[in-house]
C-alpha cells in the first residue's frame, strides 16, 4: 500500500487514506437529495480538502490528546461519504453498460448521427480505442473499492467476525463487497475474461502498471501498520510481487458468490430517519440488491437452484406490503410510471441522477431528435414488433381432429400498447409525433393489409426511444438507469423454473413450468389468498388472459403477426424439448417487451445460448435487424462465441 495519511481512532487503530477518486466522485454522488444531514456535506469538504492539500496536518490531530465525541462521528461521516463517491464512480459506467448491453443484440441500432465509436459497437468489430471498450471506468471501481475494504478491515477487524453484532460499519462494508462484485461481473461478461485485481492495488495508475506488466508485478512498498498504530511502528514493510491473473465468467461468479456468501454480515446504510426518504434503500446496494445480484451472478453461470434460492428471497417476501411482486402498482395505463419515479415496489436498485446536483448522462443525447439531442441511437424494425404484434381479445375456433380448420373468428385488438408505443418508443416526423388515434389506425390498416394506407400515415416516420425521456425535459438528461427491477426478476424465476428439474413426492421427476406460466400470465404463483390482488408480468398490461396469455400445449398454432390468421400447427406431443424451448423463447420476447434498453438484452441471448449450447440461437436472432448484404456476415460471426466479447486483454 503506498504511504498513507495516518488518523487515529477511539482504538488507537490508523484510518489509512482513502483516494481522491472515492471521495470526488460524481459531487459526492446524490443522496443529498431530501436535505441529508448536513454533517456528511461538511466532513466530505474537509475531507475531500484534506486529500488535495495536506492530509498530514488532517488526519494526524495529536495522538496524545483524547478523542471527543465529535472526532469519533467524524470518523463515521468520512466513511460515509467515501461510499458515496463509490457510487459515484457506478454512474460513470451507465451509458457504457447500456451501449454494449442493447446496441450489440436486436433491440437498437444506429442512424445516420451515430458517432465513429457507435458504429464499431453496431458492427461488432470494436477496437480497443472505442470508448465504449475501455475497461477505465471498471478499474476506477474496482480500485477504488479495494482501498475502501481494505481500510475498513484494517481500521474495524469486526467487520471480518460474523460473531460480533451488526452495526454500521459492516452494512457500508456490504455495500463495498457488492460495489466491487457488481463491476467485476458485468466487466467479465463484456470482455469474456478480467484481470484480477489484487487488494493491496488500490489505484488506477497501479492497476494500468499492473495490468501493462509483463506477466509479474512488483509493487511498491507495502506498508502494514503495527496493532496500535501509535507511532507508526510497522510489522513489515517490503516490496508484493504479483502475478498477473485473468478470471473467465466461470471464475469470477465463483469467487465473487463465495467472498459475498462469507463475509457479508449485512448490506446497506439506512438513513430513513434523517432523511424521510424511504426510496433510499433501493438506490445503495442492500440486501434486496444483494439477493438479485447472486441470483444473476447464479444463472449467468447456470446453477439454477441457488439462483432461485436468492430470487426467491426477493419476490416471495413478508415484506407488509409485499414489494417486488406484480400487482396493480403499475398495471395498465400506469407501467410507465416505473421510469418517472424511484418506487420501492418495483425498483431493486436503481442508480439515481439528479440535474440539480450536475449528476447526469447521455442517454437523452443518444436517442432525443430535438434540442441539442444528436438522435444518434433508435429502435429496431424487430423490437417496435414485438409491441405491435401483440393481440388482446381475440377469439380462435379449435379443432384438434381436423387442425386446418381451425380459425381466427375474430383478431382482437393489436398493440402492447401500455409497454409499447409512448412509453418505450414513438414515431416522430421531425418535431411532431404519431398521435395514439392515428397509430391505432396504422395498426389496423396493416391487419387489413392495406398497405397504401399505412404507407400515407407512416410516410416519412421514424422511431425513437422514450424510456429514458418521461422524468424530465429534454435538455435534464438526468434519467435514471435501473439495474435490477421487480419485472425482470420475475421474468428470471420464470426462466428458471421452465428448466428446473426435481423429484416429487414419490421421487418421479417433476417440472416448475405451471409456476413459470402463472408469473408471466397472472401472478397465481403467488399465494393469492392474500388480500393483494396478483397480476402477473402479461397480465398488469391487459394481456395474461384468453389467448393473449402464454400456453403450452401439445397442439401449438402459429398466427400471423400483423392479421392474427392462424398459419399453421406444430404437433410437440411427446417433445419434452420442444415444448421447453418454446416456453423459454416466449420468456425471452417478453423480457425484450419488459425490459427493452434497459441494459440487459445483450446477455440474454447469451445466456440462453450458451446454455442449449447453440450460438445460431444468438447469431440469428442478432443478425436480422442488418440489411440484406450483410446478414449472413454478421451471422457468421457471430456463430463464433469468442466473437460475442470485446477481446481487450488479448
Amino acid at each position: 500500500m503506498k504511504r498513507a495519511c495516518k488518523h487515529i481512532d477511539n482504538n488507537q487503530q490508523p484510518i489509512k487514506e482513502l483516494p481522491v477518486e472515492i471521495t470526488s466522485g460524481k459531487k459526492l454522488f446524490h443522496h443529498m437529495k431530501k436535505g441529508f444531514n448536513l454533517l456528511i456535506i461538511f466532513f466530505a469538504i474537509l475531507f475531500l480538502v484534506g486529500n488535495l492539500t495536506s492530509c498530514e496536518k488532517f488526519f494526524e490531530p495529536d495522538q496524545e490528546v483524547t478523542l471527543t465525541e465529535e472526532q469519533m462521528y467524524s470518523d463515521w461521516y468520512e466513511y460515509r461519504a467515501a461510499i458515496m463517491g463509490l457510487y459515484g464512480l457506478q454512474q460513470q459506467l451507465v451509458e457504457q453498460l447500456l451501449v454494449l448491453g442493447e446496441l450489440r443484440a436486436d433491440l437498437l441500432e444506429i442512424t445516420p448521427n451515430a458517432d465513429a465509436d457507435l458504429v464499431e459497437v453496431y458492427n461488432l468489430n470494436i477496437s480497443k480505442e472505442n470508448k465504449y471498450a475501455s475497461p477505465q471506468n471498471f478499474f476506477k471501481l474496482i480500485a477504488a473499492t479495494n482501498r475502501f475494504i481494505a481500510t475498513l478491515e484494517a481500521t474495524y477487524p469486526d467487520v471480518l467476525d460474523p460473531s460480533t453484532p451488526v452495526n454500521n460499519y459492516d452494512r457500508v462494508y456490504g455495500e463495498a463487497l457488492c460495489m466491487r462484485a457488481w463491476a467485476y461481473f458485468n466487466a467479465v461478461r463484456i470482455y469474456g475474461k478480467v484481470p484480477f485485481i489484487d487488494q493491496r492495488i488500490s489505484t488506477i495508475d497501479e492497476i494500468n502498471e499492473f495490468i501493462n506488466s509483463p506477466g509479474t508485478y512488483t509493487d511498491s512498498v507495502y506498508v502494514r501498520y503495527g496493532i496500535d498504530g501509535y507511532h507508526n511502528d510497522t510489522i513489515y514493510n517490503q516490496q508484493v510481487v504479483l502475478e498477473k491473473n485473468y478470471f473467465d465468467t466461470e471464475r469470477v461468479i465463483r469467487h465473487f458468490t463465495h467472498e459475498l456468501e462469507t463475509k457479508v454480515k449485512a448490506v446497506g446504510v439506512n438513513h430513513y430517519i434523517e432523511n424521510d426518504d424511504n426510496t433510499w434503500e433501493v438506490t445503495i446496494w442492500s440486501t434486496w440488491s444483494y439477493n438479485t445480484l447472486m441470483g444473476h451472478m447464479y444463472l449467468t453461470l447456470g446453477d439454477l437452484a441457488k439462483s432461485a434460492h436468492y430470487f426467491e428471497e426477493v419476490i416471495y417476501n413478508n415484506t407488509t406490503n409485499r414489494r417486488y411482486q406484480i400487482d396493480n402498482a403499475f398495471a395498465y395505463s400506469q407501467w410507465g410510471n416505473i421510469f418517472y419515479n424511484v418506487d420501492s415496489r418495483e425498483h431493486i436498485y436503481t442508480i439515481w441522477f439528479n440535474k440539480a446536483s450536475q449528476q447526469q448522462n447521455d442517454f437523452q443525447l443518444m436517442f432525443e431528435p430535438w434540442g441539442a439531442n444528436q438522435f444518434m441511437l433508435k429502435p429496431t424494425r424487430q423490437a417496435v414488433h414485438k409491441w405491435e404484434t401483440q393481440w388482446r381479445g381475440a377469439v380462435v375456433r379449435y379443432d384438434y381432429v381436423i387442425k386446418d380448420s381451425t380459425k381466427t373468428m375474430s383478431p382482437g385488438q393489436p398493440s402492447d400498447f401500455y409497454r409499447g408505443y409512448g412509453v418505450s418508443y414513438l414515431y416522430t416526423r421531425g418535431t411532431n409525433y404519431l398521435i395514439a388515434n392515428d397509430y391505432l389506425k396504422m395498426l389496423e390498416y396493416k391487419r387489413l393489409e392495406e398497405e397504401r394506407s399505412v404507407e400515407s400515415i407512416m410516410e416519412n416516420m421514424d422511431t425513437i426511444v422514450t424510456k429514458y425521456s418521461l422524468s424530465g425535459g429534454s435538455y435534464d438528461r438526468d434519467a435514471n438507469y435501473i439495474i435490477y427491477r421487480a419485472g425482470g426478476v420475475n421474468l428470471y424465476l420464470a426462466e428458471i423454473y421452465n428448466h428446473w428439474v426435481y423429484e416429487d413426492a414419490n421421487g418421479n421427476p417433476s417440472r416448475y413450468v405451471q409456476n413459470a406460466l402463472n408469473i408471466i400470465n397472472n401472478g397465481s404463483n403467488f399465494d393469492m389468498s392474500e388480500s393483494r390482488v396478483q397480476m402477473g408480468i402479461r397480465g398488469r398490461v391487459g394481456l395474461g388472459s384468453g389467448e393473449a396469455a402464454f400456453k403450452i400445449t401439445d397442439i401449438t398454432f402459429s398466427f400471423d403477426p400483423f392479421t392474427n390468421k392462424v398459419t399453421g400447427w406444430r404437433d410437440l406431443t411427446g417433445n419434452l424439448q420442444a415444448k421447453q424451448y418454446l416456453l423459454e423463447e416466449n420468456i425471452m420476447e417478453e423480457r425484450a417487451r419488459e425490459l427493452a434498453f434497459e441494459g440487459e438484452r445483450y446477455y440474454d441471448l447469451m445466456r440462453v445460448a450458451q446454455r442449449r449450447g447453440d450460438p445460431s440461437y444468438l447469431a440469428k436472432i442478432i443478425s436480422e435487424k442488418f440489411p440484406n448484404g450483410k446478414r449472413q456476415i454478421i451471422y457468421n460471426h457471430l456463430l463464433n462465441p469468442n466473437n460475442w466479447y470485446i477481446n481487450y486483454f488479448e
